[in-house]
Parts: structure tokens; sequence; C-alpha cells
């Protein structure tokens, strides 16, 4: 949904034409297994130069993975690239887990990755949630972000998701109505809370059929909202494999938003005072219908040293060639300059 990425097994970008751009497609130079609280061993891998400029890369979801696309972004001559598979996500372990997997774990998550790997400070690049979650991340550790890249960033409020899950705009009726038509009539009101619930149901060959049911309707939905290219939906619906890394995405995804992502006692808005003095840009389009731009908007107004720079037309695709564009010149300018195009560093 609202924090679109690609997920293991599920190729959210494979037969997307993209921008020609980006940089190549590279194997990381390494990967890591993060052991880290309450049995969970996070995936991460390492790309570019080792002796480039550091940066941390935050996925969407929650839930969803990281992207071979997300670290095309960066020149790997110049950065040190790395990528984190959040709890429960990707190649992290177990996948779809929601026990013990909540927004302070994370922030532990990366803080412990950042002492494992002795990075003293970092760019930290996130799309979507991974936009949020960067901005929770530079209240909770300030003194270890260089600077913050934002793309389409979402706002964990009631309104944000009750937006996303009940289309009160009318965006796309009928779509809409597909979407809810895997929930009985009564429930439809809330279709966020009756798919977190069947989704999170005990393991059973009933209960995996309706989940592999729901987590393609949902697909299904975020696609229309988003925009872009991606498998087909016939390609999923043949592969049970690829349905059932979507429902352990929306697990985790379901499990964050029914709690507002813990973002919400208080309010993301309210934290962001204590934000770090860096280079901060935030990219966004004014046609996204997952991450609605004033969220963006808001966030410029509250954190006085960003930029916002509006990438129109991009709705909320990460991999469409304005946006892709706009990502790969802001990073080419901190790579050259250490601001991204837009002024010295603050």
């Amino acid at each position: 949904m609202i924090f679109m990425n690609s997920v293991e097994g599920v190729g959210a970008y494979h037969g997307h034409v993209l921008p020609s751009g980006l940089y190549p497609e590279s194997p990381p130079l390494r990967t890591h297994a993060l052991a880290v609280s309450h049995g969970h061993v996070l995936h991460v891998e390492e790309s570019g130069d080792p002796a480039g400029i550091c940066a941390l890369v935050l996925h969407g979801g929650p839930g969803s993975g990281c992207s071979p696309l997300l670290r095309r972004f960066f020149d790997p001559a110049r950065f040190r690239v790395i990528s984190i598979d959040q709890r429960g996500a990707g190649r992290s372990r177990p996948r779809g887990a929601t026990a013990h997997n909540r927004t302070a774990e994370l922030l532990e998550d990366l803080r412990t990755l950042r002492e494992r790997l002795e990075v003293p400070r970092w760019l930290v690049a996130g799309g979507s949630w991974g936009a949020t979650l960067a901005l929770a991340y530079a209240g909770f550790e300030p003194q270890a972000v260089a600077g913050l890249l934002l793309r389409s960033v979402f706002l964990p409020t009631s309104e944000e998701i009750e937006n996303f899950f009940q289309d009160p705009s009318g965006r796309a009726p009928a779509d809409w109505a597909r979407f809810a038509a895997v929930a009985p009539a009564d429930q439809r009101h809330d279709m966020l809370g009756f798919l977190a619930r069947a989704l999170q149901q005990a393991p059973s060959a009933g209960s995996a059929q309706l989940q592999r049911q729901l987590a393609l309707a949902w697909w299904r939905w975020e696609r229309t909202l988003a925009g872009g290219t991606s498998v087909a939906s016939a390609e999923i619906d043949a592969k049970p494999e690829m349905l059932d890394a979507l429902a352990d995405r929306y697990r985790v995804q379901s499990h964050y938003l029914v709690h507002r992502c813990w973002l919400d006692a208080p309010p993301l808005l309210d934290r962001l005072g204590t934000l770090p003095q860096v280079p901060t840009l935030l990219l966004h389009s004014r046609d996204d219908r997952v991450c609605r731009p004033d969220g963006a908007q808001a966030v410029h107004e509250r954190v006085a040293h960003s930029r916002l720079r509006w990438v129109d037309g991009a709705g909320h695709d990460p991999a469409h060639p304005a946006m892709a564009s706009a990502m790969v010149a802001a990073l080419d300018s901190y790579a050259l300059q250490g601001h991204f195009g837009d002024g010295p560093p603050q």
C-alpha cells in the first residue's frame, strides 16, 4: 500500500522499463545476517565502494523488503550503500513475524547495525514508509545522521490510513468495490481491521488460502492507486509462493497500520523539532494517490531547514523516470557537493 516496494519473491519491478539514468545493477559486495533481539535475524547488504560515502537505505512497507532498484539511485563509485530488510520483511527471518516488531525495535536495530559496521554517520534515504522511518530515526540518533533524502513521505495518521483503505474521495470506485468485496458486507466500513484480523490468523489450509486471496486483492488496489508497471496479476495468481510472500508482507504492514506505526503519541509531526540541522530534501509528486502531497508539505513546514521538490507525474512509483531521475540527481549532487543541489550544507 502506502509503502510500495518489492518484497522477496514478488518482483514488483520485474518487467518495468526502468529509466536509463539509473546506475547499473550489480551484486552486493557482502551480505550480513544481523541477529537482533527476540530471535529476529535481519538481512543486510552492502554495495558500492567500501570507502565511499556511507548511505543507509530504508525500504517501504512496513514488510516490503529492499529491492535492487533502491541502490541503483546511488553512484557505486562514490557511495557505500547499506540496505537492510526490516523485521519480518524480505529475507529477514522469521518472515512475516509481528511479535516484537514495532517501530521502537526497528530504531534499535538501526543503531545496532551502525555500531556493528562501525559507521559514525550516514546519509539516510527512504521512500514512503522508509521516509517515515528515516524521520523517526533522525530524531532517535540525530548525531548519526549526515543527511536525509525522503521520497514520498507518509504520515501515519488515522486520516491518512483511512484515506487509503476506505477511498472516501471516490478515486477509483469500481476498483475499490472490487477490493472491498473480499470482506463481508458488514465489515467493509473497516477494511484495515478486517484484513489485519484475517492475516493474523494461525496457519491452516483454510486460513492460508484466504490470506492469499486477501493479499492479492490488497496488492491490486495498491497498484491501482500507485501507478507504474509491475508483474501481471496472472503471473502472481499462478505462483503460490508469490502470494505467500505478499501475505507475509501485508501481515506486517497491517500490524503497523492498526497501531499507526506507534508514531501517534505524540504525532510524528510534533517530533520533528529535534531533527539534526543536516541537508534534508523531500521529493514528492502532487498526483501521489497513496501518500498524499499534504503530508510532504506538512513535514517541510515543520523542518525549517528542509527543501521540498515536487516531481509531478510520478504518482507513488519510485521507478517512474521523473522520480528516478530526481533521486539520482539529488544523490549525485550530495556526493559532489555535500548537499542536494539547492545550496551549501545547512
